[in-house]
C-alpha cells in the first residue's frame, strides 16, 4: 500500500466534501441540533396533563385534596365542570386527558372506608395517561388503615381502552409513521432523480408548468400512500383487535390530507438537495423530529413548551391526534377541525415553496 496515494486520495475526499456545503452543514448540523432538541423535549416524566375536576361534594376537603393533586404537577386542571356529559365531551375532544371526579358524599366515604372516595377518569387512548393516573392514585385520601381489605381510596376508570392493550394506543399511530417515512421519502428524490438522469432538462423544453410539474409529481403517491393506509387497516384489526368507533370515511380523509402534506414535504427536500444520497439524508433528518415530538412515543405533556411549539409544526403531531381521536374515541373530522386545518395550511405552504423553487430552475 502506498500511503501517499492513499493520503492524497484523502485529501481530495476532503476537499470536495468541503466544497458540498449542504454535506457538510448536514455532518455538523444534524448531530447538534438533534442532541439540543431531543436532549431537552424528551421527558418520560409526565407534566402538566389537561384535567378537568367535577366536585360534586364542593367542600373543603374535596377542595383541598383538588389542590393537592394540582401541586403534583402531574396535572394542569384546565376547568370545573358541572356534569358528567360536559366531562366526557371534553374527554372525547382530546382536550382533557384525565379527570378527578369526587361523589357527593366524598366526606362519608373516606370516614366509612367502604367504598372508593373518589373517580379519576383516564383517556386510555395514552398509555403516558394511564401511568399518570396510577401516580396520583398512589396519593393518601384519609388514614391508610381506615380502607377496608380489596377496597382502594381512588378508583380509576380507563375510557376507551378499559384492557389497557398497547395495540390500541400504537397501531393508528404507525398509520402515520409509516406514511411519514414512505412519502416523504418516496418523493424527496423525484426531482434530484430527474435531474441525475437528464430528464429535468428535457421538462423545461416542453410547456410544462411548475404547478402541473409538483402536481404531477405528488398526486400519484397519493394512492400508494392509501394503499398502505388500507393494509395497516386490516391488518390492525385482524391481528391486533384495533377498533375504528369512528367513520372509516373520516379516517381516509384525514389519511388522505396527511399523504399530501408529507408528499409536499418530500417535493420541497427535493427541491434543495442536488443527489439523491443528499435528499434521502434531508428526508431522515425530519423523520426523528416528527416521531419523537409528535406524542407517538414520548408524551406531549411532558415536553418543554419550546419543543411543543415545534412539534405543533409538524404534521405527524396533527395526524396523530386526530387517528387517535377517530379510531379509538369516536370523534368526527368536523370536531377536530382545526387539526384537519393546520394539515392542509402545512400542505400548501410546502406545495407553494416546492412551486416557486421549480420555477426558478425551469426558468
Amino acid at each position: 500500500m502506498n500511503l501517499f496515494r492513499l493520503w492524497a486520495i484523502i485529501l481530495k475526499e476532503l476537499r470536495q466534501l468541503r466544497r458540498d456545503r449542504l454535506s457538510f452543514a448536514m455532518i455538523v448540523g444534524i448531530p447538534t441540533l438533534q442532541l439540543l432538541l431531543f436532549g431537552f423535549a424528551i421527558n418520560l416524566d409526565v407534566r402538566g396533563l389537561h384535567a378537568a375536576t367535577l366536585d360534586l361534594a364542593d367542600t373543603s376537603e374535596s377542595r383541598a385534596l383538588i389542590a393537592d393533586f394540582a401541586a403534583t404537577g402531574v396535572v394542569d386542571f384546565q376547568q370545573p365542570v358541572y356534569s358528567l356529559e360536559h366531562l366526557n365531551s371534553l374527554m372525547r375532544l382530546g382536550e382533557i386527558s384525565l379527570a378527578v371526579v369526587i361523589p357527593a358524599d366524598f366526606s362519608r366515604r373516606v370516614q366509612l372506608g367502604d367504598r372508593p372516595a373518589l373517580q379519576i377518569i383516564v383517556d386510555g387512548s395514552d398509555q403516558a395517561v394511564q401511568a399518570s393516573a396510577r401516580q396520583l392514585a398512589a396519593y393518601p385520601v384519609g388514614r391508610a388503615d381506615q380502607w377496608r381489605q380489596q377496597v382502594s381510596p381512588i378508583e380509576i376508570l380507563n375510557r376507551y381502552n378499559p384492557e389497557r392493550r398497547a395495540p390500541l394506543n400504537t397501531v393508528p399511530a404507525l398509520i402515520g409513521v409509516i406514511l411519514t417515512m414512505t412519502m416523504v421519502l418516496f418523493t424527496a428524490v423525484a426531482l434530484v432523480r430527474e435531474r441525475e438522469r437528464g430528464n429535468l432538462e428535457l421538462l423545461i423544453a416542453t410547456p410544462v408548468s411548475p404547478w402541473e410539474l409538483t402536481l404531477g409529481k405528488v398526486l400519484p403517491f397519493i394512492l400508494i400512500g392509501l394503499i398502505q393506509v388500507s393494509l395497516v387497516l386490516m391488518l390492525g384489526r385482524f391481528v391486533f383487535e384495533v377498533p375504528i368507533r369512528g367513520s372509516l370515511a373520516d379516517v381516509y380523509i384525514v389519511a388522505a390530507v396527511f399523504i399530501l402534506a408529507s408528499l409536499s414535504l418530500g417535493v420541497f427536500l427535493s427541491t434543495l438537495a442536488r443527489t439523491q444520497f443528499q435528499a434521502m439524508q434531508l428526508a431522515f433528518f425530519t423523520f426523528l423530529p416528527q416521531i419523537l415530538l409528535s406524542g407517538f412515543m414520548f408524551p406531549f405533556a411532558g415536553m418543554p413548551r419550546a419543543a411543543q411549539i415545534i412539534a405543533e409544526a409538524l404534521p405527524l403531531t396533527h395526524f396523530v391526534r386526530l387517528i387517535r381521536a377517530i379510531m379509538l374515541r369516536g370523534t368526527t373530522v368536523g370536531e377536530l377541525r382545526h387539526e384537519l386545518l393546520a394539515l392542509g395550511l402545512f400542505a400548501a405552504g410546502f406545495l407553494l415553496a416546492s412551486t416557486l423553487r421549480i420555477r426558478k430552475r425551469l426558468d
